[in-house]
């Protein structure tokens, strides 16, 4: 019995696939249930603002942003604190830093002046970014707190 090879007859030698590349399962991706509790107060046109971040865990986080949203346009000028910036004409953005599971954060203290005098504003504070982690709870991220020109506390 003869064999006779392929190339030799004309015919094309099959071809078979590559074995797709072995592929190790992504590592979990991290939980870290971020919250902001503080106080804020409103008198003569300016709010005084402190807040300080919380990590639940279970992961660590190297850095997080909060958005702190106010009803009324903010001043031109502010003096901020060095871990915020102006977002638009109402908002801000706030580093918190990192922060290890089951522990707080450095307390922020944010004085804001607005455009006018006004008799009450509502603030949105909330997390903006969590380091990539996954937030298994976000129920806790957002707080709206409605603020009378009283100078009176109000907390979060």
């Amino acid at each position: 019995m003869s064999t006779t090879h392929p190339a030799a007859t004309g015919a094309t030698p099959p071809v078979t696939a590559p074995a797709p590349p072995r592929t190790d399962p992504a590592p979990p991706e991290p939980e870290a249930d971020l919250a902001q509790h503080g106080s804020v107060s409103l008198a003569g046109g300016g709010a005084e603002l402190r807040f300080t971040p919380q990590n639940f865990g279970p992961a660590d986080i190297d850095d997080a942003t909060v958005r702190l949203h106010w009803s009324e346009p903010l001043a031109d000028g502010q003096s901020l604190p060095a871990s915020c910036v102006r977002a638009d004409r109402s908002s801000l953005v706030c580093r918190t830093g990192g922060m290890v599971a089951g522990s707080l954060g450095e307390r922020i203290d944010v004085p804001v002046r607005f455009q006018g005098a006004p008799s009450e504003v509502t603030l949105r504070i909330g997390t903006l970014w969590n380091g990539g982690a996954r937030d298994g709870n976000p129920e806790n991220n957002e707080h709206e707190v409605l603020v009378l020109d009283t100078g009176d506390v109000y907390h979060f």
